[in-house]
C-alpha cells in the first residue's frame, strides 16, 4: 500500500495582545523551522525593534484601502484604531509549493479565518496568568493607562473564546522556547494525521 504524502498545514496563531505572538514567531524563524510565515499588513506605527516585512508590512491607510478594494486580503479587521490584514497571495503561493504556513492574527481575525478555512489548525497562545499579561503590557510602555485597560478587558473576552481553538499553548514568562517547541509539535502531529486536513483557497 502506498501512503499519501501529507498535505501542508495552515496554522493560525492567535491570542491576546502582549502574549508574545511576535516573539514566538521570531524565535521559530531563528531556529529555521521550515514554515512560510505570513506577514500581516498594518496601518499602525512601527514599534522600536520591529522590522518592516518581517514583523508586519507597515503601510498607509490609503495603501490598505486600495488592497481592500482589490480583494488582496484573506481577512482584515480594525483593532485598537488601526487596520490589520492578512495578504492572500503569499498564502496561495506557499501552499502551491507544499509549504506549511503559520499566520498570526488577533482573536477576531481567527474567528473570520475559521469561517473561511475551517480545515486550518487554530492555536491559542495564552499567558500563564492575566497578572503576567498585564506586567508584559506595562513593560512594553507603548500604551497609555486607558489603552492598557482596554487591552486587558479585551484579553478577558478573548480568553473566553478558547473553545473556538484546537490547541492552547501557554507562553509563560522566561519559557518561550517551551512554547515554540509545543507549536512545532502541534504542526508535526497534524502532518501525521491519518486523514489530513486539506485547506483550499
Amino acid at each position: 500500500m502506498e501512503l499519501a504524502r501529507s498535505s501542508p498545514v495552515v496554522a493560525v496563531l492567535s491570542g491576546p495582545s502582549g502574549v508574545g505572538k511576535d516573539a514566538v514567531l521570531t524565535r521559530m524563524r531563528e531556529l529555521g523551522i521550515p514554515c512560510h510565515f505570513t506577514v500581516t499588513a498594518t496601518t499602525r506605527p512601527r514599534r522600536e525593534g520591529e522590522v518592516d516585512g518581517q514583523h508586519y508590512h507597515f503601510i498607509t491607510l490609503k495603501q490598505f484601502r486600495k488592497m481592500q478594494e482589490q480583494g488582496q486580503f484573506l481577512e482584515w479587521a480594525e483593532v485598537y484604531g488601526h487596520c490589520y490584514g492578512v495578504p492572500r497571495e503569499p498564502l496561495i503561493v506557499a501552499l502551491s509549493k507544499g509549504q506549511d504556513v503559520i499566520m498570526k492574527v488577533d482573536v477576531q481575525g481567527a474567528a473570520t479565518i475559521k469561517g473561511l478555512l475551517p480545515e486550518a489548525v487554530f492555536i491559542f497562545l495564552a499567558p500563564a496568568s492575566l497578572d503576567e499579561l498585564e506586567y508584559r503590557l506595562r513593560q512594553r510602555r507603548t500604551e497609555s493607562p486607558q489603552a492598557l485597560g482596554i487591552r486587558l478587558r479585551m484579553a478577558h473576552e478573548e480568553i473566553e473564546k478558547l473553545s473556538m481553538f484546537d490547541y492552547v499553548v501557554v507562553n509563560a514568562q522566561g519559557q518561550m522556547d517551551k512554547a515554540v517547541a509545543q507549536v512545532q509539535a502541534i504542526i508535526t502531529a497534524e502532518k501525521c494525521r491519518v486523514v489530513p486536513r486539506r485547506v483550499e483557497l
